[in-house]
This record gives structure tokens, C-alpha cells and sequence, in this order.
């Protein structure tokens, strides 16, 4: 399908949406979620900041015999299944139907969902338990949306965002989930409407744990406006784009972008998302 990448040519609706983003980015302040991060090593670190940087207050807590008592009580869940093993994924499967009967979103991250027929069946499994929100990258949405091994690049994609609407409207469809495609253009739909944030520096693909860590604040803009999750999507999408090319003015390099990435959410004002933010429709 063709992708309309031009936000400029309506400004009403970019006027809309970075007003939306800047709304839903004071709320998460103000409110401080609470975001319950079932998530892998190498992400803990970066997932925790990028909500801390971001307002909301994360709990790195995956511990089976304490799910019944603390994830109730939280404001959202983000499961991430990157270093996926079979002690974790029953702590995983419990807090999703916890958050599930209490009420609150959860957001699973597939992380390389086609790698393996392991992780691929895990994956769908934690589908089944209706997360609120799905975000991949296109080869993982399509992995899951065909029920698939494909050959992998590990946690890297083969596919850009663009390559995996289809799969990501069938998988939304057939999930009720809002489903988001990570890439130079992110994809977010419901299996209909799909919306593009375009916001972002391509280094950021150079830092691990960006995919992980926009998921948890995902996770954290869901919480505060469960009515409109496809946009309080879109709009992590953006901000944290936002914060990566406001990052990106003062960086050398990789290393010194995710120190600067992290600043840069921490201190992104009004004037800056409002000017910045690029979202559009693009059906």
C-alpha cells in the first residue's frame, strides 16, 4: 500500500496529534504510573531510566510467588521476552492474566518471536491472554502474525516497519491488540486505522534496548489514557523519537546518544513536542 509521508500537508491533523502527545507526556508526570517490567537483562537497565527519565516509576519485579500480591496493584505491565527461558515464561503468562482480570493494560514485546519454535509458541501463548498492546519490529509482527519461525538476524530485523502492515492489521485484528511496527517510520493500527510516527535518529538502532525501553514507556502513556491506547501509542512513539533526535544535536556516538537520550526526555518541554512531534494517518 502506498504510505503518505509528508506530515506537513496536514497540519490540522499534526497540530492534533502533537497536542495529544504533549498531554498524555504531562500526565504521565504528574501522575507517576506505576510499570511493572517483566523484561530481559540486557533492557533492565535502559527500561528503567527511560521510565524514570519519562515521569512514570518502574518495578523490575518477576518473581512468581509475588505476582498474586503486586501487579494488581500497578498501573500497567510490560513483558518483554528477550532472554526468554522456561523458568520465567510461567511469571510471565501469571502477571498478564493478573493484569488482565484487574483491569490494567499490559504490553508484550516479542522480542526475535521467529527465532525458534520455543519462543515463537511462547510468544503466541502470551498473545492468547489479550495484551493490550503488541510492539515489534516488522520481522517479529510478521512472525507472529503468520504463527511462523522465520530465518532471523537474532533481535535484529529483516523487514522495515512498512513491509509488515498487513501482518500487523491481521495481527491486531485477530488479537484486538493495538499492534505498533518499529522502523524508520513506526506503524501503529488496530487493524484498520494504521497512523505513522515519524520521529527518531537511525542511531538509535546502534544502542540496545531502545525497542525495549519505548515499549515500557508505551506501557506508562497506555496507563494514563486506557480509552485511547492507539494514540497514547503513537504518541510514546514520537516523544521518545523526539528525545532521540534532540539526543542525537549533542552525541559523538552511540554511547554518548543513550546518555543524551535519556536527558532529553527527562527535560523535553511543550514547545519542543509541539513542535516536533510527527504523526500522521496514513489510511
Amino acid at each position: 500500500m502506498e504510505i503518505k509521508s509528508n506530515y506537513k500537508e496536514e497540519a490540522p491533523e499534526a497540530i492534533m496529534w502533537s497536542q495529544k502527545a504533549w498531554a498524555l507526556l504531562s500526565t504521565v508526570r504528574s501522575q507517576s504510573p506505576l510499570i511493572q517490567c517483566i523484561t530481559n537483562f540486557v533492557s533492565m537497565d535502559l527500561m528503567a531510566n527511560t521510565l524514570l527519565s519519562a515521569g512514570a516509576s518502574p518495578a523490575m519485579l518477576h518473581t512468581l510467588e509475588e505476582l498474586p500480591e503486586f501487579t494488581p496493584q500497578v498501573h500497567a505491565l510490560c513483558v518483554n521476552v528477550g532472554t526468554l527461558s522456561a523458568g520465567w515464561l510461567p511469571a510471565m503468562k501469571l502477571a498478564a492474566e493478573l493484569a488482565h482480570k484487574s483491569g490494567k493494560p499490559w504490553v508484550l514485546d516479542p522480542v526475535a518471536a521467529g527465532a525458534s519454535g520455543f519462543r515463537l509458541k511462547a510468544c503466541l501463548e502470551l498473545v492468547e491472554l489479550k495484551p493490550t498492546v503488541i510492539r515489534g519490529n516488522g520481522s517479529e509482527i510478521i512472525a507472529l502474525a503468520k504463527a511462523s519461525v522465520e530465518p532471523t538476524k537474532g533481535v535484529d530485523s529483516s523487514h522495515e516497519s512498512t513491509d509488515a502492515i498487513e501482518s500487523a492489521k491481521s495481527l491486531a485484528q485477530a488479537s484486538g491488540a493495538i499492534v505498533a511496527v518499529s522502523g524508520a517510520v513506526d506503524i501503529v493500527t488496530d487493524g484498520k486505522r494504521i497512523v505513522g510516527a515519524h520521529n527518531g535518529v537511525a542511531m538509535m538502532t546502534k544502542i540496545t534496548a531502545t525497542g525495549c525501553s519505548v515499549t515500557a514507556l508505551i506501557a506508562a502513556f497506555v496507563s494514563v489514557d486506557q480509552s485511547h491506547v492507539l494514540e497514547a501509542t503513537a504518541s510514546a512513539l514520537s516523544v521518545f523519537g523526539i528525545a532521540g533526535e534532540m539526543g542525537m544535536k549533542m552525541a559523538n556516538g552511540p554511547a554518548s546518544l543513550r546518555m543524551h537520550l535519556i536527558d532529553s526526555l527527562y527535560g523535553i518541554d511543550e514547545a519542543c513536542v509541539l513542535s516536533h512531534a510527527k504523526i500522521t494517518s496514513l489510511s
